[in-house]
């Protein structure tokens, strides 16, 4: 080299919301829950696309276990009502969270679920996210 000198200037100064940044009253990230639930759709995806064998090809891309790939994916077996709900969710800090939704997963029927959903929403706040069947 022959001394020569390369001059960075960064700002790494971030703004607190996305509203700062666009104007939008878009603030913070979508729930976790929303998030693990885009996952799993994401890896189903990836299975039929033949991007990935299975789950335990998955948890190994993903650097997790296949147990943890198997809860994940579990919550494609939600009813779509509830499915739709949670991809609603506006909060940054969801009121539900993936640990609670096992219990609802593991209903076999989705009347069942639709109930169990309600009533956990019934101890988490008073206005629950409307689903088609009320």
């Amino acid at each position: 080299m022959s001394g020569a000198t390369i001059v960075v200037r960064a700002n790494f100064d971030r703004p607190r919301s996305v509203r700062e940044v666009e104007g939008s009253e878009v603030t913070g990230r979508p729930p976790r829950v929303a998030r693990l639930l885009g996952l799993a759709h994401e890896i189903e995806r990836r299975i039929r696309a033949g991007e990935l064998r299975d789950y335990a090809h998955a948890a190994e891309v993903l650097g997790v276990t296949r147990a943890r790939v198997s809860q994940i994916t579990g919550l494609l077996l939600l009813a779509p009502e509830i499915q739709e709900a949670i991809l609603n969710l506006p909060e940054s800090r969801g009121p539900v969270t993936e640990r609670q939704l096992r219990e609802v997963v593991a209903a076999p029927l989705w009347e069942a679920q639709m109930r169990l959903w309600r009533l956990i929403w019934g101890r988490r706040c008073a206005n629950p996210p409307r689903t088609r069947n009320g």
